[in-house]
Parts: C-alpha cells; structure tokens; sequence
C-alpha cells in the first residue's frame, strides 16, 4: 500500500499554489493525483522564476513548480475543444475528488457547474478554492497571497513596528488554504464512506489567514484592542523572542513563571524585581524587560550560550538559513526530505510531507505517507497512461 488514501483518484484542474499544494498532500497520502494542465504553457508556476534548472532536454525547469508537485501524473487537455471535454468528464466519472481554484463562474463557462459535475459522479468530493470567497460582496475578486495576507491583517501583525508592514515569507495564504482544504477533503470522504454521497468543500486564502489569527484574533473580538507589528517578540509573553548576544542571537521562550526564575537564577539576575515578577507585569514593561535580558546575554556567545539555556532547561534557538535546515540532522530523522528520480534533472531533493504514520501502539513506524515519492511531472508527461486507463 502507498499511503492511507491508496486507491483514492484526485483530478487536480488547479494551478499556482493553494490548490496545487492541496493535491500534492494528498498525492502524499497516497492517492493517484492527475494533473490536468493547459496544452503548451501548463501550470503557471511552470514559468514562475528564477530560479530555474537546466535539464538534459536542453529546458529550463522552475524551482517553483517542483516545491508543489511531486507525487502527480500530468495531462494536457484544452477544456475547450471536445477532446478535452470529453477526456475531463471520463475522468471526473472515475475520480474521488476534484480541485479548482478558477475564479467564480469560470467552471460553470467551461460546462462544469457544482451541478454538472455531480450529475456525473455522485459520489464526488469537489474542493474549490477561491481569494476571498465564493460569495459575498468581494467574490470576484482574484486572489493572490500577498495581497491577502494585507487584507485579511497578516501584515499588519509582521514586522518591526506598526510602520513597517511585511509579508510573511512563504506564500502562507495559499498553503493555509491548501492545507484547509485537505481537511474539509478528507471529511467528505469520510462522510461519503457512511452516506455514499460526495460533498462540495469550499475554501479561501481570505479565510484561512482570518481563521488562524488565534489569539490576536480575540484580542481584538473580545478585549477590544487593536494587534500590530512588534517585531520578533510576543505580544503576551515575555520574555519571548530574539535576543542579541556578543556575536550573534538567539532566542528564548521564557512561557511560565517557574522559567523565569530559572532565567533568572542561571544569570544571576532578581526574578523579583518590581515591575518584572510576573508576565502581565514584564508585558507591560516590554522594553524594561528587552533590557534587562538584553544585558544578562551581553558578554555570551551564541553557541555557548544555547548550550547554557539549553542545560538550564529554558526552551532556546538560534535562527537557521534554509541550507542549515536542510543540512540538520534532526530535519533528517524526520523524514523531511525526500529524493526523487526526475526524467530531465535527474535525482533532485524536495521538502516532504510533515507526517509520519505508526501502528496503533505508537511503536512502529508503519509508512511515511508513500514508501515512495516521484518527482513534479514533465507538461503532458503521462498523456497515453491516463488515456490508456480510462479505456480499461
């Protein structure tokens, strides 16, 4: 078996991120993910760089396509002309599940309605996802990441100070949305196994960001303020954040009372002192509290540093490039990277799924997702198996 969902069928008609990285999750737990791509040009994301790789087909392969691919087979059709057509609805007859994430209307123009589609499988799980939503006053609206994570107030809780809005540096709208609708997904599909009929599960990059604004969230619903950018320390803990040392930063997470007076016994600083007993105390005082820490960690070096707070049991870190993350060993023994046999670049690297499965006991590790990934497929790459398959 390759995985929990093995013999689950998934057409993928999405492209760019959120509903690609919703398929490939899936592709990951082991459904066969069918890629249905535009003839010529394919996913947009195709396009998307640099970075590209050269491969030995004398082509330019995009970095970004290949972080949201893996773990599919890919088809083109034109959804305009009858073959495509024709091809999309036999598929559609023998799948699971299908994405899209077209903007509102545009699966109606093409002749696959909510309604068309299950007319043809009933028992169908349909995953759609939209910018903002598929309704409402602003439904119309195209949706991309950055400008969602602005409008849903993302940025305006990342950065330095209220001045100085950021984004977050992954497209965290999209792959919320995408992860959000892998839930809704694998839901449906359990309520088909009772009820034997599919569902439509909708979602949006809108409301994934609103519905992990968690504690800023209530801040503002409950107690009436208004959260902004604070930089790289916690607006209700403290201390939490990053903090400078002789040569470098680290970062500590100082989450109770008992730790802050391990914090304080380990540098030889008063945990009592007025004004910074307790948290509410130190959050309200934050740059009393910035200082007194900043000043304890002064003459450390990082490393030596890490290793003292780590002794100390206070939970600390330092902040690691993406070649360090890839390099570290705990990154390794969890299964986070996966090698893959691509048909023109050859054996590639690729992040992997987040989960692992065990045996009921939590003994065993039983599979990780697949056994086995395969690399982002070339445009229309496996054309005459799909074809071949749906003649079986």
């Amino acid at each position: 078996m390759q995985g929990s969902l093995d013999g689950v069928v998934v057409i993928d008609l999405s492209r760019a991120l959120a509903g690609p990285h919703a398929a490939q999750m899936l592709g990951d737990l082991g459904a066969r993910v069918i890629k249905i791509e535009s003839p010529g040009s394919g996913d947009d994301t195709r396009s998307w760089g640099p970075p590209f790789v050269a491969g030995t087909d004398d082509r330019s392969y995009s970095t970004y396509f290949l972080s949201c691919n893996r773990n599919k087979e890919s088809i083109a059709l034109d959804l305009k002309s009858a073959d495509g057509q024709d091809t999309l609805r036999r598929l559609i007859a023998r799948a699971d599940v299908v994405i899209e994430n077209f903007r509102a209307g545009v699966m109606e123009r093409l002749g696959f309605s909510t309604t068309a589609l299950a007319a043809l499988n009933p028992g169908l799980v349909q995953l759609s996802i939209t910018g903002f939503g598929h309704d409402g006053p602003e439904q119309d609206r195209a949706g991309y990441d950055q400008i969602v994570q602005g409008e849903a107030g993302l940025m305006s809780l990342t950065g330095a100070s209220p001045a100085d809005p950021q984004r977050v540096g992954t497209p965290i709208a999209d792959l919320l949305a995408g992860i959000h609708g892998v839930v809704g997904v694998l839901a449906a599909l359990v309520e088909r196994a009772r009820t034997g009929a599919g569902r439509v599960v909708r979602t949006s990059l809108l409301s994934s960001i609103v519905g992990v604004h968690a504690f800023q969230g209530t801040r503002t619903t409950v107690a009436g303020q208004t959260p902004h950018a604070q930089g790289n320390h916690h607006p209700s803990i403290a201390p939490y954040g990053l903090f400078p040392c002789r040569d470098g930063n680290v970062q500590i997470s100082v989450g109770s009372e008992r730790l802050w007076a391990t914090l304080c016994a380990e540098f030889g600083l008063d945990p009592d002192t007025p004004g910074l007993a307790t948290n509410p105390e130190r959050v309200a005082n934050h740059a009393r509290t910035l200082a007194f820490v900043t000043e304890a960690f002064a003459d450390q070096d990082a490393a030596p540093l890490l290793d003292r707070l780590r002794a100390a049991g206070i939970p600390a870190g330092k902040v690691r490039t993406l070649p360090e993350v890839y390099a570290w060993d705990q990154v390794h023994s969890q299964g986070l990277l996966v090698d893959v046999e691509h048909p023109a670049l050859g054996t590639i690297t690729l992040p992997g799924p987040a989960i692992r499965f065990f045996d009921n006991d939590g003994t065993h590790e039983t599979e990780r997702s697949r056994t086995t990934h395969t690399a982002p497929p070339t445009l229309n790459q496996h054309d005459a198996q799909i074809r071949a398959w749906l003649e079986e």
